[in-house]
């Protein structure tokens, strides 16, 4: 979360001052244009590890110009808690951002429960299904003004 502050700090941390239902369940917030609710932001950070070696996340880790397989799995998504996510992928020499609303999530085809039952889902990025994410991909400069745009 920090690290979203550091990059716009438009990006808030939460409280029971400015929502008398948190409880820890969203991660960030931003105000909305109009200033009359706020917008719930949830981040989800994942490296992007080389599915073809066992070991420590050091020596599966990748570059983002690598040919290796990799996976990056964004979990414990909980739907209807917030209006947008921000996936953080994270390469060795890159870092990447997705911005998928609510909706988004919920309509992926890629996601899936994380426990069977459970009201936790999961999304897995690979090398095989990246292009699909491509129309979510944001530079980091423009993460608020483009949360804002997607949440009116």
């Amino acid at each position: 979360q920090q690290h979203l502050i550091d990059i716009d700090d438009r990006f808030k941390k939460p409280s029971k001052s400015v929502d008398k239902k948190y409880s820890g369940d969203y991660d960030l917030y931003l105000d909305s244009e109009s200033g009359k609710r706020i917008i719930k932001v949830e981040v989800k950070a994942c490296r992007a590890i080389n599915t073809k070696i066992r070991g420590g996340l050091e020596t599966k880790a990748l570059s983002f110009e690598s040919k290796e397989p990799y996976w990056m799995n964004f979990q414990q998504i909980k739907l209807d808690i917030a209006d947008v996510f921000v996936f953080i992928g994270v390469w060795v020499d890159k870092i990447l951002y997705w911005i998928l609303t609510n909706d988004e999530v919920k309509n992926h085809p890629i996601r899936s429960h994380q426990h069977r039952g459970g009201i936790e889902y999961q999304i897995g990025i690979t090398d095989k299904n990246f292009s699909d994410f491509n129309k979510f991909l944001v530079d980091p400069s423009k993460l608020v003004d483009i949360i804002k745009q997607k949440i009116k």
